[in-house]
């Protein structure tokens, strides 16, 4: 009523007015069909599964649980949910919330900054190595698959051409002809429950090895004596390999809308394996000593800073956030779908299962070590030789082991197809992006994804040779050690300082209706940024090379990973000067225009292009304080 009286009554600030007349003109408007050209998600339910399968994958299952052991057991849980809450989920809201917002994968999306479009080449680069080497897991989890369906199991008797005088069937079956104790002559990266000494009535039988560990390491590997002896390919890993990547292909061949049916196996039946696993699991003898001594917080162990910073790699390791996989998949979600819910789902998720694995885990663990007399921190180990060594032989302990084998091969494939499509879609949508002259359309798209595969089969065949575990480990080791960290400091100060936190919640309030809560905005600018420094930095300092069974690398091999590592960082240098030299200006003017949003950087769908431009990227200059005060707070209209 003043208004209509009283011309001089206060008016609504200018970008209120226009922010006003943007949202009532968006409502008359429809989209074009041009805006989702790329294509979508069938259904959003798709989306969730594929970024929880995604998430979720083999680390879940054989790191967290040595995790645990190594650093407190229930006391561990402690920084892994922090680092879960206050940095996993805001840096997955970020990403989710870049890919929806530009419609575009990893690669493009950084032209929000220019100086940093290398970032994108890095997180495709990152994809890349990991497709290449990871399917090796696959490839050997298949032949274990397989082999699961043959009686005897092949690892459960040392009657079988690849097994040595030393081998002992297990260590319960011996458990009873041991009348003294288990002397324990194990190297400092070794597993007691498969690499002891016994000594029994007959006398001592040093370096004895169970029949699973002989035939992972002289059936399966059939490994060689070091990093130098590549050896032949082994004909059973190359057909594991194949099949691995036609898996893939076949999943993938349609892009999105074949991947968003598939999800809906490999993201769920994980889940009805583990709960049938715990079940059986909580049956046996000793299982509830094991999960007594999972859930029991040594709290002297939280004083220990490595206990933070393994709890802190551990969470963005397992999440997957600065790999590209996230913003390429969100890419493809329709304009308003509620990433922010996803991203607390999908975030949760990958905690929980790491969590609610460890019950399985530990109840196994526990029946061995009442079977054996060991102690349950002797028998875990990290990586494969958990999963394909100590678990294995835990399925001899039960019933019908041949079908507790086949259910858990057939979990431990879901969980890592489900992430090698992530990271592949990483590459594959980029490199369509990036020419979509040649690989835009449904048959182009088709193609590129066969080629692909072909390309990253023929490169990945070195692994499947006698020396393929000493290689896998190298890249394993070195391939994402310096990225992951790096590349969460940059989105952080990219997305935070440089654009801006405050601008960046009113592009997700276009989206979602509502602006980025503070305390997300708080964690973008300060807590996930220090803790990625920090991490970054203390992973430079406490470096440590890798070993494989006592077994240390060459000079030179540690040098080729150190390379490795380094390739992913090259586009950063070689991008940022290439844009320098091509913008005019004294250096201060084109640090200032390399800073800013791309002319084409805003929303991807048409009806909410008109004026975004003039009312989000004209922002007026400020003094740093007050740029600190919007970063964090908001603008005084907000």
């Amino acid at each position: 009523q003043m208004r209509k009286t009283n011309g001089l009554a206060k008016q609504p600030p200018m970008e209120m007015q226009e922010e006003g007349k943007l949202e009532e003109s968006d409502s008359s408007s429809s989209s074009s069909e041009g805006d989702y050209h790329r294509g979508t998600w069938s259904h959003k339910l798709d989306f969730l599964l594929s970024v929880i399968g995604y998430s979720v994958g083999v680390s879940n299952i054989w790191r967290f649980p040595y995790l645990c052991i190594r650093n407190g057991g229930g006391a561990f849980l402690i920084p892994f949910f922090f680092f879960l809450i206050f940095c996993g989920i805001p840096l997955y809201f970020l990403e989710l919330c870049l890919g929806q917002f530009s419609g575009v994968s990893s690669i493009f999306v950084w032209k929000l900054c220019p100086l940093f479009k290398g970032l994108g080449f890095l997180m495709v680069t990152v994809s890349a190595m990991m497709s290449w080497y990871y399917i090796t897991v696959l490839a050997w989890v298949l032949y274990y698959l397989v082999n699961s369906f043959y009686h005897p199991l092949p690892w459960s008797d040392c009657s079988e051409s690849w097994n040595t005088a030393h081998c002992i069937e297990s260590r319960i079956k011996d458990f009873s002809n041991v009348t003294n104790t288990i002397v324990q002559n194990i190297t400092s990266n070794s597993s007691s429950l498969y690499n002891i000494s016994l000594v029994s009535e007959t006398g001592i039988k040093k370096n004895a090895t169970t029949a699973a560990k002989e035939f992972w390491q002289r059936r399966v590997l059939r490994i060689s004596e070091g990093f130098d002896e590549a050896g032949s390919v082994q004909p059973h890993l190359i057909v594991g390999l194949i099949v691995a990547w036609v898996l893939v292909f076949l999943c993938l061949m349609k892009g999105v809308k074949s991947v968003g049916k598939v999800v809906y196996v490999t993201a769920v039946l994980p889940y009805i394996l583990l709960t049938t696993f715990l079940i059986r699991g909580l049956m046996l003898e000793g299982s509830m000593e094991g999960i007594r001594h999972y859930l029991t917080p040594d709290f002297s162990r939280l004083t220990d800073f490595q206990v933070w910073l393994e709890a802190g790699i551990q969470v963005f390791y397992s999440l997957g956030p600065a790999w590209g996989g996230l913003i390429t998949m969100s890419s493809y979600n329709k304009f308003n779908n509620n990433c922010f819910r996803d991203a607390i789902i999908g975030s949760l998720a990958d905690g929980l299962t790491s969590f609610y694995a460890g019950f399985v885990i530990f109840a196994l663990l526990g029946h061995l070590a009442a079977m054996t007399g060991l102690k349950i921190s002797d028998m875990a180990d990290s990586g494969p030789g958990l999963a394909l060594v100590v678990y294995p032989e835990a399925m001899l302990t039960l019933p019908f082991p041949h079908l507790w084998a086949v259910l858990f091969f057939l979990m431990l494939l879901t969980l890592g197809i489900d992430s090698q499509f992530g990271t592949f879609e990483t590459v594959s949508s980029g490199l369509a992006d990036a020419f979509p002259q040649y690989f835009s359309g449904g048959k182009r798209k088709t193609l590129l994804t066969a080629g692909l595969c072909a390309v990253l089969f023929v490169l990945g065949i070195p692994f499947s040779t006698n020396g393929g575990m000493y290689y896998f480990q190298i890249v394993d080791w070195y391939a994402a050690s310096l990225c992951v960290t790096l590349t969460s400091f940059l989105e952080c100060v990219i997305v935070g300082w440089i654009y801006g936190a405050d601008r960046f919640s009113k592009d997700v309030k276009l989206m979602l209706g509502t602006e980025v809560h503070v305390v997300i905005r708080f964690c973008w600018c300060i807590v996930t940024p220090l803790a990625m420094l920090a991490a970054f930095i203390l992973t430079l300092t406490n470096y440590q090379p890798p070993t494989y069974e006592g077994y240390t690398y060459p000079v030179h091999a540690r040098v080729i990973g150190f390379l490795l590592s380094l390739v992913p960082l090259i586009p950063l240098p070689i991008t940022a000067v290439y844009y320098f030299r091509k913008v005019d200006g004294t250096f201060l003017q084109r640090l200032h225009k390399l800073t800013q949003p791309s002319e084409d950087w805003g929303p991807h769908v048409s009806k909410y292009k008109k004026g975004y431009n003039k009312i989000h990227h004209n922002t007026p200059d400020e003094t740093p304080l007050l740029t600190i005060k919007r970063n964090l707070l908001g603008s005084p209209s907000h």
